[in-house]
């Protein structure tokens, strides 16, 4: 678990300011759970790469923090976005 700290962490992180961010602006209680369980399993997955970004893994609380203040539906989006955009490159 030591090893994994900084994932673990950055998931919490991520989980608690998405709930109170939902909180604060008045979310039901079922998007408050929903979601601030999906920003902490996006934060999760993400940690895994962020070597592979060039980010030290003691960056991941940051990503959490990122993750969480932004929400799921900004997050997909620009996930949208920017996978459109290589889809659209791969057919030219």
């Amino acid at each position: 678990l030591m090893d994994n700290w900084p994932a673990v962490y950055g998931a919490l992180l991520a989980l608690t300011i998405a709930f109170l961010r939902i909180t604060y602006n008045g979310g039901s209680g079922r998007r408050r759970l929903i979601e601030s369980i999906l920003c902490g399993l996006i934060t999760l997955a993400a940690s895994t790469a962020t070597q592979m970004l060039g980010m030290p893994q003691e960056a991941t609380p940051f990503l959490g923090g990122v993750v969480g203040l932004l929400g799921i539906d900004i997050i997909r989006d620009r996930a949208k976005q920017m996978f459109g955009k290589e889809e659209n490159n791969h057919a030219a």
